[in-house]
Order: structure tokens, then C-alpha cells, then sequence
């Protein structure tokens, strides 16, 4: 993914999530990283959680206990990469 935060290849998942990051209904477990909450559900989808983390897209909002679900936020590259994509229905 580019660093500038807009990658034309997010696919509507990626988008989705971002969004809800976006929202604030996103927890992310600290300490492994990549393991997302949506609405207090896991997340199924652990390949779009891994590449939107790895990409720098989504972070945990502060430090926690590992394993210790804290909100999570887009990074500065998230919220470009969300401002470069077109609004979703749904929320």
C-alpha cells in the first residue's frame, strides 16, 4: 500500500472497515495487534484486519494489558486513505 494513505486496490471490506474505525465501534486486543471488534464482535475477516494494521491504517487508541481490547483509530494514513473513498450505505 502507498504511504500517502490512498490506495485505489481497498477493496469494499477494507473501506467498510475503515469506516467503522471511523465511527468509533472498533476495538482492537492489544498486544497481538491485528485482532479487531466490531460492535463487540470479533471481526471474521482476519486478512483484511492484518493488512489494514500492517498498512498503518488502523492503531489501537492508547496502550492496554496484552490481550486488553482498547478502541481503536484510524492513523493519519487511515483517514486519507478513508477521504479518497466513496461513502458506503449502511451505518
Amino acid at each position: 500500500m502507498p504511504q500517502d494513505g490512498y490506495d485505489p486496490d481497498l477493496n469494499h471490506r477494507e473501506r467498510a472497515t475503515l469506516q467503522a474505525v471511523a465511527q468509533g465501534v472498533v476495538e482492537i486486543a492489544t498486544g497481538c495487534g491485528t485482532n479487531l471488534f466490531i460492535d463487540g464482535l470479533a471481526y471474521s475477516d482476519q486478512a483484511t484486519a492484518h493488512r489494514l494494521v500492517r498498512a498503518g491504517f488502523i492503531t489501537p487508541a492508547r496502550p492496554g494489558e496484552p490481550g486488553q481490547r482498547v478502541p481503536a483509530v484510524l492513523t493519519d494514513a487511515g483517514e486519507r486513505a478513508l477521504s479518497h473513498t466513496p461513502a458506503l450505505a449502511g451505518r
